[in-house]
């Protein structure tokens, strides 16, 4: 059994286009539903979501007959907590709340064996497909991507910085936490924060990494994919669900 090769690393390496979609409904179904709904990646969040290794286990199984990647954002940035995602057989991550290239490398080193990085070896895990995949250890990291996820003021001063650590594979924008950091909560679309995300864009592409964001505004997301980001999330399941079915209840009963 060979190890599995991640589609959505080598895309953003090669800078290809990925867009994704957001899933915080926790569900092994649900994900399963979006999953086959032609998004690049899918990003199941365990960080303000309702989730914990055994449903991402779940939804990972829901996910593998489809071509959607999935990406999971993690709690926090911990050796611990990563390590039993990365033995729950993730490939691609999501660090929140990364603001110093110590950080960064900190995240990079949790998700590698020694002498390249602190990982705990697990033999029979679920990410070696319990101990059938060869040489596994060896070469685990190749297939691993680790996106940081920048939120604050302090982030922003560092980003080159982060940018530059080795194995730190993309550069994520979260404007939620950002623009509330600024001053301007709940006002993503606030002119001084969107131009702060396109020159915050711009600066990921000029130190040579890869840069992303959310947002569920698709003028804004085509503004954020025209400055440079290459994988892009354009909704939310929750709001999908939300805003549909409110629509729909409008309908027969506005």
């Amino acid at each position: 059994m060979d190890l599995p090769i991640n589609p959505f690393k080598r895309a953003i390496m090669a800078g290809q286009q990925q867009i994704g979609l957001w899933s915080s409904l926790a569900g092994n179904i649900t994900t399963e539903v979006l999953a086959g709904a032609g998004f690049d990646w899918l990003l199941i969040d365990a960080e303000h979501a309702p989730n914990d290794v055994r449903t991402v286990i779940g939804q990972l199984q829901a996910m593998m007959e489809h071509a959607t990647h999935p990406i999971v954002r993690v709690p926090f940035n911990d050796k611990i907590e990563i390590k039993r995602y990365l033995d729950a057989g993730v490939q691609s991550f999501l660090i929140p709340m990364v603001e110093t290239a110590e950080e960064a490398r900190a995240a990079v080193s949790y998700t590698r064996f020694p002498p390249d990085g602190v990982r705990g070896f697990a033999g029979v895990s679920r990410s070696s497909r319990f101990g059938r995949i060869p040489g596994y250890h060896k070469k685990a990291h190749e297939e691993i991507c680790i996106l940081v996820q920048l939120e604050s003021g302090l982030a922003l001063e560092n980003l080159e910085e982060i940018a530059a650590v080795p194995g730190i594979d993309g550069v994520f924008i979260g404007p939620g936490d950002l623009s509330a950091a600024l001053g301007h909560l709940g006002n993503q679309g606030h002119p001084e924060i969107v131009e702060l995300i396109e020159k915050s864009i711009r600066r990921i592409v000029a130190a040579g990494n890869r840069a992303g964001i959310l947002t569920t505004d698709e003028t804004l997301a085509r503004r954020y994919i025209a400055a440079g980001c290459v994988y892009t999330a354009v909704g939310l399941d929750t709001a999908i669900l939300a805003r549909g079915a409110e629509a729909l209840a409008k309908k027969f009963k506005g």
